[in-house]
């Protein structure tokens, strides 16, 4: 028989019926960072952020227990922690969400304590369930929807780097990848594509500074537009970011901006795009 996730919270001595399941995936965090990614870099960010709840929710989220999964990158749906839980109040102070950049007002939200529970801390970041087609049906009761264990890994780890030719993101995404992409992004330089996803142009340039790909496209996240004419004439946008090309380690400043050139005359993004300063700015 399939291990489910009430089988391992009778194990431990815990009725189902006492559990709500939490699946955090907000969409909001399209402009800031992820549950998946609070919980992996910043846990008493991630508990804060889960601490407040809506008002019109509150009799599902009554219960001695919250089991917290989150999803990941991949869809799938990952264990992350067993919190003993304590209704207080109202939120009582406007408090900033930590995850973008909108506030929770007083009083337009409930509160709660959190307490990690150990008896499950082993699992945390390694134990992934089927959620099931109801993803937004993000709080549910545990005695009711028994979850199959899809896997349990040795050690929590982060998927790998899938390569310069398939790499992919969109510049709102590049603060929170895996530390892993960001140290091969960092040792990289060469050329890159900005795709417009409103606009559908293009922008080639390079990376021949500190850090590379990585510090090129924060100053590009930053900024809006890292300096760049062409960039700069239009209203901002989450541009889509990818590799065309990498330098070798050993090519100059110039060969990597002759390598610029080549690519924007390929694409031709200067005719039907959006460069506008000199190759290499």
């Amino acid at each position: 028989m399939p291990i489910t996730f009430n089988s391992i919270l009778r194990g431990v001595g815990l009725d189902p019926a006492d559990v709500r399941l939490l699946r955090h995936q907000d969409h909001r965090a399209d402009r800031g960072r992820t549950p998946y990614e609070l919980w992996r870099d910043n846990r008493p960010q991630f508990e804060s952020y889960q601490s407040t709840q809506r008002i019109e929710s509150r009799s599902k989220f009554k219960a001695s227990y919250w089991a917290s999964f989150v999803g990941t990158r991949d869809g799938d749906t990952l264990f992350v922690g067993l919190y003993g839980v304590k209704y207080l109040d109202l939120l009582k102070e406007d408090r900033p969400m930590p995850h973008t950049d909108d506030i929770a007002e007083a009083g337009s939200c409930d509160e709660y304590s959190l307490t990690l529970e150990p008896r499950l801390n082993d699992l945390e970041g390694r134990l992934f369930v089927e959620w099931g087609e109801g993803t937004r049906a993000w709080v549910q009761y545990a005695d009711r929807q028994d979850k199959a264990v899809t896997e349990i890994r040795r050690t929590f780890t982060e998927p790998e780097f899938p390569g310069f030719l398939e790499f992919r993101e969109p510049l709102s995404k590049i603060e929170g990848l895996p530390k892993g992409w960001k140290d091969v992004l960092r040792s990289c330089r060469g050329i890159y594509l900005l795709s417009c996803p409103k606009t559908k142009e293009q922008y080639v340039g390079s990376a021949t500074g500190e850090d590379c790909f990585w510090q090129r496209w924060r100053n590009y996240a930053e900024t809006g537009h890292g300096g760049n004419l062409g960039l700069k004439s239009r209203d901002p946008s989450d541009y889509q970011v990818s590799i065309l090309e990498v330098a070798g380690s050993a090519a100059t400043t110039e060969e990597i901006q002759k390598m610029e050139g080549r690519w924007q005359r390929k694409l031709q993004s200067r005719e039907m795009g959006l460069n506008r300063n000199l190759a290499g700015a």
